[in-house]
């Protein structure tokens, strides 16, 4: 069976790729990765690629799953990490469990802390994978060690809670290019086959000029507690992360960035400003960062509109001057197809895209495995940061109350907090209560995050 053509890492224009390289290029003239020296990038001579799990909550758990589903060679878990021994355990048993001797990590290739990623990076060979699913805080770090270390990087979203992050990611993907790593990014829907047959649609210019993308997926979440009297700060933020920006970046990235990433690529390029709004709810003892419900309008070059809302239902539609389709259905699903006219209509749906082979999840992994062991470039971070840029971008018009330009976020160095590349257990934490236990909130003119 051949290959997909997959359309992942669409060419950026020049000024678009241009621009998004000045914005790493500040991070890459003094980083981490310079001067060090090019390493063998093909599985060893066992053939095995070898995976360090970094983070062994239920994403990374199930992107582990993903790739055993789609590997053509042997695949093994080799090393894992994550803050606390208790959740290194319990993520060991879990896989152990499930795909049995596919799991090969004896304890003295168990690793917890803050710092346990790089035991973890440290036991791989050129070839192999470090598994980076755990907190949008940490990836940025966790991305420049691994590619120093010379091997392939898959990296969960949300890739980085703020601008400054995303700078240093890709300058890691640019330096990852140099040395022929492979970076996967996980997007998990521009690998799947439906979408693509009608991106290929939509270049073709079978809707017209496309004028409105609407994507919607309600989130939830915006309750939080105050913290109890004498708690550990690090531990509880962490251990309630989507309510506060600097660890997972937000309940808007954390749950919208796929349907912003789709009305990038529907779009074919970022959007050139955005604006937005939210709502908090009215309730005094509410002490998470998020608010109620986000609403985004994002502008296009064309003059074209994408409207992002944390709101039923779970899908993602086209209008185009001369029809309507739709991108995404609930939970991911490859629900694709495109309407006789500009009706959302079921009874007019005049073509659906063949049944997937694989879901998204899968095709992603099987892309990724195959281009290691052929040695083919992949390369998703520029693409995947345009995305999570375009979604900061949309939070920080509803957060900041005002009209947010591309232009902006590529000159932001914006962020959150200068000391989680140093976080322990017992020591200040990113943000504060104040003397009622409450922390800071999101208010349009005041609020800067940009």
């Amino acid at each position: 069976m051949s290959r997909e053509t997959i359309p992942t890492n669409r060419r950026l224009s020049k000024t678009s790729r241009r621009d998004l390289l000045k914005l790493g290029g500040a991070v890459a003239a003094g980083s981490v990765l310079a001067g060090v020296s090019v390493p063998r990038v093909h599985a060893a001579e066992d053939n095995t690629i070898r995976l360090a799990l970094v983070g062994c909550g239920g994403r990374g758990r199930g992107a582990v799953g993903d790739a055993f589903s789609v590997a053509a060679g042997p695949v093994k878990v080799h090393a894992m990490a994550d803050l606390t021994e208790e959740r290194v355990t319990a993520g060991h048993g879990v896989l152990e469990k499930q795909f049995g001797d596919r799991v090969n990590v004896p304890a003295d290739r168990r690793f917890a802390g803050f710092d346990a990623y790089r035991h973890a990076i440290d036991c791989l060979r050129p070839g192999d994978i470090a598994m980076l699913t755990a907190y949008a805080y940490c990836r940025p770090a966790q991305i420049e060690y691994a590619v120093k270390k010379g091997v392939n990087v898959f990296l969960e979203k949300t890739f980085a809670p703020d601008p400054s992050g995303c700078r240093r990611i890709l300058a890691a993907g640019e330096e990852a290019k140099k040395r022929n790593l492979k970076i996967a990014m996980g997007l998990q829907c521009r690998h799947s086959v439906a979408r693509q047959a009608l991106i290929e649609k939509i270049r073709a210019g079978e809707l017209g000029d496309i004028s409105l993308v609407r994507a919607t997926r309600a989130c939830g979440g915006n309750f939080l507690a105050k913290p109890p009297a004498n708690v550990d700060h690090v531990a509880w933020q962490i251990g309630h992360r989507m309510h506060f920006l600097w660890c997972t970046s937000g309940i808007l990235l954390e749950m919208l960035i796929h349907q912003i990433d789709e009305c990038c690529w529907i779009k074919d390029g970022c959007p050139v400003s955005a604006t937005g709004k939210g709502t908090r709810a009215d309730r005094p003892d509410n002490c998470s960062q998020n608010l109620n419900d986000y609403s985004i309008e994002y502008t296009f070059a064309d003059g074209g509109k994408a409207v992002v809302e944390s709101v039923d239902p779970f899908a993602t539609f086209i209008h185009g001057t001369k029809r309507a389709a739709q991108f995404s259905g609930n939970v991911h699903a490859a629900t694709v197809h495109i309407y006789k006219g500009k009706e959302i209509d079921k009874a007019q749906i005049d073509w659906a895209a063949p049944h997937e082979p694989r879901n998204p999840w899968q095709a992603e992994w099987k892309d990724f495995l195959e281009d290691i062991r052929a040695d083919r470039p992949h390369n998703e971070a520029e693409r995947a940061i345009r995305s999570n840029l375009a979604a900061i971008m949309g939070r920080a018009a509803a957060h900041m109350g005002r009209t947010i330009t591309w232009q902006e976020m590529l000159t932001s160095n914006f962020s959150f907090s200068s000391i989680t590349d140093h976080l322990k257990f017992g020591r200040p934490a990113p943000v504060q209560p104040d003397a009622q236990g409450n922390y800071p909130i999101p208010i349009p003119g005041k609020w800067v995050e940009v």
